[in-house]
């Protein structure tokens, strides 16, 4: 099984996919990892040999990922709340930051719905 930067890729599947696994690369990182140690996209993790895996881990080890990139991340997301911009509320408070609209959606941040009862009305005499 390869392990890169922490993580177990999976075995079987394409070495552009197997990748994606590791917290900060995506489809295109992953292309341009695997062009620069002249691997394939359609070979396998598990049919990558030690050579070529060497080749990988020294690539990957010159980017930021995994725990590295998720304490910037965090930091980033301190920095704004700490001076209480508009963004850094708006994570404070769990809503969406980037405008989306919160009427109707963005249950994903919100959470389960609340229910809230109507006042009741006073009745004519």
């Amino acid at each position: 099984m390869a392990r890169i930067s922490g993580v177990d890729l999976p075995k079987h599947k394409r070495g552009e996919i197997g990748l994606t696994y590791i917290f900060g690369i995506g489809r295109s990182t992953a292309q341009n990892i695997l062009t620069q140690s002249g691997i394939s996209f359609d070979k396998k993790v598990e049919e990558w040999n030690d050579d070529e895996l060497n080749k990988i881990r020294g690539i990957i080890t010159e980017m930021k990922v995994e725990g590295a990139l998720r304490s910037e991340v965090q930091l980033n997301i301190k920095r704004l709340v700490d001076i209480n911009s508009y963004r850094g509320m708006r994570h404070r408070s769990g809503l969406p930051v980037r405008g989306q609209r919160t009427r109707t959606n963005c249950r994903t941040r919100k959470g389960k719905r609340k229910t809230v009862a109507n006042k009741k009305k006073a009745t004519k005499m």
